[in-house]
């Protein structure tokens, strides 16, 4: 695989101190530049800004949840964003998010088992009902676009 380059994302969320306690202490997302209505975060080396958005109604993993999309028996969230990890990265990530209690919208698991493109992954939601998915591969070179 080349090299790639980070990605940028802006997300709306209703509550910039539950942004910063989700993505900067539950995921440890470093944070980076701030103000009064964004917080920039380094999410595993790709730039995710959270910007206050008034009047953003928070969604709940099973209440209000975003549009789904079955896939391999889940319901996956339409629309997620995320990040591609290596699989230790994935599983202390996954043991971390469960140790803070996080109510998941697909527990962790693996996805395509014995397929091309066999995968770990996880859903869950942010304080303000951003859908997000992690995923990991044994080989990512080999297995992340695999048909």
């Amino acid at each position: 695989m080349p090299a790639l380059t980070p990605f940028h994302l802006a997300i709306p969320v209703h509550d910039l101190a539950a942004a910063r306690a989700f993505y900067g202490g539950v995921l440890g997302c470093p944070e980076g530049r701030s103000a009064d209505r964004w917080i920039d975060y380094d999410l595993f080396g790709h730039q995710l800004v959270c910007h206050q958005v008034d009047g953003l109604r928070p969604a709940v993993a099973g209440d209000d949840a975003p549009a789904s999309n079955p896939v391999d028996g889940h319901d996956v969230p339409v629309p997620h964003f995320g990040v591609v990890l290596e699989l230790p990265e994935w599983q202390a990530l996954a043991e971390r998010l469960r140790a803070a209690g996080t109510r998941f919208v697909i527990e962790p698991h693996v996805r395509f088992a014995g397929q091309p493109g066999e995968q770990a992954t996880l859903f869950l939601l942010d304080p303000s009902g951003n859908a997000l998915e992690f995923k990991a591969f044994a080989d990512i070179a080999g297995q992340l676009f695999a048909k």
